[in-house]
């Protein structure tokens, strides 16, 4: 074999490597929410995630939490303060940007089991893939799958915020319930089916809570000890800081990301979750603070820093957001 011949063959086994190892970048958001402010906003003609456009195209697949009804049919909750309900025109901002959301919170069903079939069906149209809630019990379930790179992730949804209600049953809609032996089995299940990676993500905590509560970091804790490879949550809408556990990490909640109607700061205030993953599990995350303005649009904020690491860091670090 030639020294040329010998280089080129190198060369192209190097380059193969490389492109074997690299790394899946998986993006999470915290709550989105298109109806009122934001909604508007649409309406208009606005866009309320062009300023995270960058972020979002550059990352191989976009997970956020869809906390309202996409729909024009339904009738409102009767015994709920907040019901939320975005006209279908909102769908043109999430097509090709949001790969795939979670339905597992407490606003999915605002507007009954009609609106809530319309939403699922709009997702569909659009090819925005759901999670955490279905047609039955069975679907809710379900885990999203994401296969890229290599790799096969698992990730699933659940809504833990009480009263427990628009919980799916056999035969009917709804959203995937917190029930520790149910979330153990399917997290057993997704493994069993071949995995990688698990990643369970949380509707849970109190509002306006800064920090997690014993639950959340019990559960949070068990759905490693059973195999998560992370674990991610939102509702609070507020962040409630980030922790590590067996070396993986813990984010217990996100806050929001396309929010408007408080009148506190910190909800004001939410992070966007960046990972780089591979078959040994997470190389990298960062979380990029996402600050709303008075429309619920959010905006990022350079050089700021919140909490970030590597995987199997006993210990979180903080990154300066670029």
């Amino acid at each position: 074999m030639s020294l040329k011949t010998w280089l080129t063959a190198a060369c192209t086994l190097m380059l193969a490597a490389s492109v074997q190892a690299e790394a899946l970048k998986l993006v999470f958001t915290g709550d989105i929410m298109l109806d009122d402010g934001p909604g508007r906003l649409i309406g208009k003609g606005g866009d309320p995630l062009l300023l995270f456009s960058a972020i979002l195209q550059d990352a191989d697949y976009r997970i956020g939490n869809l906390e309202c009804a996409i729909a024009e049919s339904g009738n409102q909750i009767d015994n709920k303060i907040y019901n939320f309900r975005a006209k279908p025109r909102v769908m043109r901002i999430l097509k090709g940007r949001i790969d795939a959301v979670s339905l597992a919170n407490n606003h999915a069903g605002d507007f009954g089991h009609e609106a809530f079939r319309e939403t699922m069906h709009h997702l569909g149209q659009a090819g925005i893939q759901y999670f955490g809630g279905g047609r039955n019990l069975s679907e809710a379930h379900k885990p999203l799958w994401i296969e890229r790179k290599g790799l096969k992730i698992a990730v699933l949804g659940y809504n833990e915020f009480k009263p427990r209600s628009f919980e799916a049953g056999a035969e009917w809609p709804g959203v995937a319930w917190s029930e520790d032996d149910h979330v153990i089995a399917d997290i057993r299940g997704a493994k069993a089916a071949g995995a990688d990676l698990v990643i369970p993500f949380m509707h849970w905590g109190w509002e306006r809570e800064n920090q997690p509560s014993e639950r959340q970091r019990q559960l949070a804790r068990k759905m490693i000890d059973e195999g998560a490879a992370l674990v991610v949550g939102s509702h609070p809408h507020v962040t409630q800081g980030a922790e590590t556990y067996k070396g993986k990490p813990i984010i217990y909640s996100l806050g929001n990301f396309v929010f408007d109607g408080f009148d506190y700061p910190e909800a004001r205030r939410g992070w966007v979750l960046r990972l780089k993953l591979d078959k040994s599990g997470i190389v990298f995350w960062e979380t990029l603070v996402a600050r709303m303005d008075e429309d619920g649009t959010p905006h990022p904020v350079p050089e700021g820093f919140t909490p970030c690491g590597r995987g199997g860091d006993d210990l979180v670090s903080e990154c300066q957001n670029p």
